[in-house]
């Protein structure tokens, strides 16, 4: 047992210090990098009404340019509409031939990180949806989708969006600075699982809501006071963060669902397959959040058999991603208090 509580202690402090260290180069907002979203209403016959969402890049829209099939034409002039971290435009276009079968193009968007999220309604109820990566930055648009299709979409969302949320990994790494065996654990990531499904789904079925900033605020908060736990239990103090880690883990798992819900309704929901599609997303945030924890036990385990770490490394994990959830914690409270943040 000796030997198991000194792997488990080389997990903890491994695992945190290397996500700190990847905290201290990760873009300042530490979210996912939220995608483009574009959206074809089919209205009529020929026309379609065209919704194009670019999320904006330190006060500036994605530089990615949307194309047309060449037999589509404009009947009015796009119309502009800021959003919250976000410009919409809006345009009504022509498509003779439907748009079945031909290719849109995204200019620009290989040389981003972006991706993004089609999604096709047609007059008669059928819909398709796909998520375009820079790799390839085109979509041909399909004349139907399976159910299977959708799900598999959004089930790759769902990984994307927790392996690119710095601030979701960096809590439950800081999580597994205060756990130290393997049943408070599981305990602990399933107590922070089925919070954060309930409020990812009272939120994306719109039975509970909350404005965005505040919640991104309070979860760099929640990052914060479980670092500080962290040093607190080094010293041999106790807490009921300390003793109960899977209680403070849920309770905290309800705030962060809000903040995966921001991020589903951000990328848009298809309507006859929302049940579908919110599964599919939270299956992939656990997929994604299961695949985080076994990488940095593993790297931890390999570091063990190298490396001795102690206490002291235990501490300064801590206070790094303390620092780091800090930094975030006074940035998005600046955005609600001074940049209208609320609005």
């Amino acid at each position: 047992m000796a030997g198991f509580a000194r792997t488990f202690a080389a997990v903890q402090l491994l695992a945190a210090t290397i996500v700190a260290m990847l905290g201290l180069f990760a873009p300042a907002t530490a979210h996912e990098i939220r995608p483009a979203y574009l959206q074809i209403d089919q209205t009529e016959d020929a026309r379609y009404t065209v919704l194009w969402k670019t999320p904006l890049m330190s006060g500036m829209p994605l530089p990615v340019v949307l194309k047309l099939p060449d037999d589509a034409t404009y009947l009015m002039e796009p119309q502009e509409r800021p959003l919250p971290g976000s410009i919409l435009q809006k345009r009504i276009i022509s498509a003779p031939k439907g748009l079945a079968g031909f290719r849109i193009e995204f200019v620009g968007l290989q040389a981003t990180i972006t991706d993004v999220l089609v999604r096709v309604n047609w007059l008669d109820g059928r819909q398709a949806s796909a998520i375009v990566r820079p790799s390839q930055p085109w979509y041909v648009v399909p004349a139907e989708q399976s159910r299977w299709s959708v799900a598999f979409e959004y089930l790759k969302l769902g990984v994307r969006h927790i392996l690119y949320g710095l601030d979701h990994l960096l809590f439950v790494a800081s999580l597994m600075l205060i756990v130290r065996n393997w049943r408070v654990l599981v305990k602990t990531i399933t107590a922070f699982t089925i919070a954060h499904s309930i409020t990812l789904a009272l939120a994306t079925f719109g039975l509970v809501t909350l404005p965005g900033p505040p919640v991104e605020a309070m979860v760099a908060l929640s990052i914060l006071l479980v670092a500080a736990e962290a040093v607190r239990m080094e010293r041999g103090e106790k807490s009921l963060t300390i003793t109960w880690p899977w209680v403070v883990a849920f309770g905290f798992g309800l705030l962060h669902g809000f903040g995966f819900a921001g991020a589903m309704i951000d990328l848009g929901l298809p309507r006859q397959d929302l049940p579908l599609a919110l599964l599919s997303f939270n299956v992939g945030v656990e997929i994604g959040q299961l695949a985080f924890i076994a990488a940095i036990l593993a790297v931890a385990y390999s570091a063990r058999l190298i490396f001795t770490l102690g206490k002291q490394v235990r501490i300064a994990a801590a206070y790094g991603i303390g620092a780091i959830a800090a930094f975030w914690a006074v940035e998005r409270l600046d955005v609600i208090f001074f940049s209208g943040g609320l609005m």
